[in-house]
């Protein structure tokens, strides 16, 4: 059995290595940077080992409970640090260490040559570290500590290229609209401190997440606590930060801004480190959410509308960077509509099925970037004839996001889908029959523009990389565009590609975990992810009923398959035999393509409309006043007062000797006057 020492090793071994690149190799050893990336490999590695022995713990049923490290008590609450170990945990764990391994041996080729070498991977292992330890978390002040750092790390790795005005731009707005939707995670949080006492008096302690749950149960002795409104207000408090971290409408516009940072870090960051946070948050707190029918709603179409509104906004994207963060955003609105609707299992397994091949495509992204020196698909074409180990992978993951059978994004895609059009009965069937018709309409929408994607990267003629676009832009040095420079057609280096295998082969077999009935000849159970993770659900106060699996459905593969098939067929037709290589033909539709090019005008609202327009026009001129006729004001008067005393006290200083008798004489008359009276 895994012991606790071995679990903390899983975050104290990335810490240790930012410590390490930070604190020492920077510093001291930079000519030898490269020392910091090997560290930080070697460090995932044995971690990703470690979370492996933690997940066959688990599976084997071993009581994984620690007794956490009491730091302070305030208020009737204490504040530990300590380890929750479940199913959610131990598939996290090798999510965020497998995915963070491979994308730090990709960095090995990718970052190679820049001079912040040392300086990214102590990033990059703080911002793992960080992902870790809020997995692991089993207070809700720790995790908070924790979700702020990878917030910090975010931060610091968007803008990693601070030089750039678009790199440090892009990092202050994730940072900041992160902070909003963190706000009212703040808030739940703070609602649970003022209800410290309470949960003292039934034996609870209001920041251990179990106890939270179990405060949130009907049948529990401390279910008024979290009771009725209470409990659907504290459960959207913890989906607005969550929908902040995971860029859920109307706090997803920070996410493809994000793409500044170095393509590594974009595949980190959007398949399993920050954006799977706010899922893992929801998830983390299902017990507390699936008792509030009006929160689950919210959740569900909020993630229902964010799956089709990012993937419009897919389809005219050039940046092929933001192609894949605009199908992040949609994926992951795939994975809240899931859990609203109270998919808990399939969600999760999506999450993780999300994670291989969306880190896929953006290794493939960089990959073509290395090769051509841009990430604009205009200036592309023809590289499956100079990268055909990068083509075959990036087909693979993108059928797997698609949903074609058998890859991995199908089975765990199908499982929402079916679950949609079943319902589970926590939310109204027309919450369900609405959010089903929205997944399946992204279906479409999601096959379109990654063929879209495919077709103008890899087939046609090259047109010309980051030489033709400088020559178009008459620019001579790429702002931005890219750290290689220049371009040079070939397939990426081994250190590269590698990884990338390592990730197809995983978008490949992971389907088989779930669904398929085959697997049980190879001594896999049929449903052993979503039964696993059910059972793990289970195990929590209240949550009862989440074990059940639903059977494969012939009739939803076709209708799924049917949709993702239509989306494939309409962007060959389009795109595949077009004459004009570098006009996009949806451009001829123009009120549609400027809208969706322009986002439909959220970054002009937020940023001209309500930010400059509005909150610092208000605010600039409510300060003015403050400033004019408060601050001045009462600064003005003080001196006026001060100043007329000083001038009537300084017409008694006259120099003339009769005066000052007269003076006398009158003090002496108003001393005797007084005692007379006494």
């Amino acid at each position: 059995m895994v012991t606790e020492a071995v679990i903390w090793a899983i975050f104290l071994l990335p810490l240790g290595s930012f410590a390490f690149a930070a604190l020492v190799v920077r510093p001291f050893f930079n000519r030898f940077s490269l020392i910091s990336g090997l560290v930080t490999i070697a460090a995932l590695g044995t971690a990703l080992g470690f979370s492996i022995w933690t997940l066959r713990s688990v599976i084997l049923g071993h009581e994984l409970v620690f007794e956490p490290i009491e730091w302070l008590e305030v208020g009737g609450a204490t504040i530990d640090f300590g380890l929750l170990i479940d199913p959610l945990t131990a598939v996290m764990l090798i999510v965020v260490t497998g995915v963070s391994l491979l994308v730090q041996i990709y960095s090995l080729g990718y970052m190679k040559g820049d001079p912040s070498f040392s300086r990214y991977y102590a990033y990059m292992s703080l911002f793992t570290a960080a992902m870790l330890g809020l997995v692991l978390a089993s207070n809700i002040i720790q995790l908070y500590m924790f979700w702020e750092m990878v917030g910090v790390s975010s931060y610091l790795l968007i803008g990693f290229w601070h030089e750039r005005p678009t790199a440090a731009a892009a990092a202050k707005k994730a940072f900041i609209i992160t902070r909003i939707g963190d706000v009212g995670f703040l808030i739940a949080i703070l609602y649970l401190f003022t209800q410290a006492d309470n949960f003292a008096a039934a034996g609870l302690n209001a920041f251990h997440i179990p106890d939270i749950w179990e405060a949130a149960q009907p049948e529990a002795a401390a279910g008024a606590i979290l009771g009725g409104a209470v409990l659907t207000w504290l459960a959207l408090g913890i989906f607005a930060g969550a929908a902040g971290k995971s860029g859920q409408f109307p706090l997803h516009t920070w996410l493809p801004d994000a793409m500044e940072g170095p393509t590594p870090v974009s595949a980190l960051i959007h398949a399993a480190t920050m954006v799977a946070a706010g899922v893992f948050l929801v998830a983390r707190f299902f017990p507390v959410f699936e008792h509030s029918p009006d929160a689950m709603t919210v959740v569900a179409l909020v993630g229902a509308f964010t799956a089709v509104f990012a993937a419009s906004m897919g389809l005219v994207m050039n940046d092929i960077k933001r192609v894949m963060a605009y199908s992040t955003v949609s994926q992951l609105g795939y994975m809240m509509a899931a859990l609203g609707l109270g998919l808990y299992a399939p969600a999760i397994f999506h999450l993780v099925t999300h994670a291989a091949f969306k880190a896929l495509l953006f290794l493939g992204a960089g990959s073509v970037n290395h090769a051509t020196g841009t990430f604009d698909m205009r200036y592309m074409g023809g590289l499956r004839k100079v990268m055909p180990i990068t083509y075959i992978l990036v087909v693979v993951a993108g059928l797997s996001l698609v949903g074609i059978i058998p890859l991995a994004g199908f089975w765990s895609k199908d499982e929402i889908l079916l679950g949609a059009w079943t319902g589970t009965g926590l939310v109204d069937t027309w919450v369900s029959r609405v959010t089903f018709s929205a997944l399946l309409a992204g279906v479409i929408v999601t096959a379109f523009y990654t063929i879209r994607m495919i077709i103008l990267t890899f087939h046609g003629e090259f047109r010309g990389g980051i030489v033709r676009e400088l020559e178009d832009k008459a620019q001579t040095v790429p702002v931005g565009a890219s750290h290689h420079g220049g371009v040079h057609l070939a397939e990426s280096p081994w250190v590269m590609v590698l990884p990338m295998v390592a990730l197809g082969v995983t978008a490949v077999l992971l389907g088989y975990l779930a669904n398929p009935q085959w697997t049980e000849e190879i001594g896999i159970p049929r449903h052993w992810i979503i039964g696993f993770l059910g059972d793990g659900l289970s195990a929590a106060l209240g949550a009862s009923g989440h074990a059940e699996t639903l059977d494969f459905s012939r009739w939803m593969a076709t209708i799924s398959t049917v949709a993702a098939l239509s989306g494939i067929g309409l962007a060959v037709l389009i795109y595949l035999r077009r004459r004009d290589q570098r006009a996009d033909p949806l451009s001829k539709v123009k009120p549609v393509h400027t809208l969706l090019s322009e986002k439909y005008y959220m970054d002009a609202l937020y940023e001209d409309v309500m930010v400059r327009k509005g909150f610092f026009k208000y605010f600039a001129g409510i300060l003015d006043w403050t400033d004019a006729n408060l601050v001045d004001g009462i600064v003005d008067r003080i001196g006026w007062f001060f100043q007329n005393i000083g001038s009537a006290i300084g017409k008694l200083q006259s120099g003339h000797v009769q005066g000052y008798a007269t003076g006398i004489a009158f003090g002496v008359l108003a001393i005797i006057l007084a005692l007379l009276l006494a």
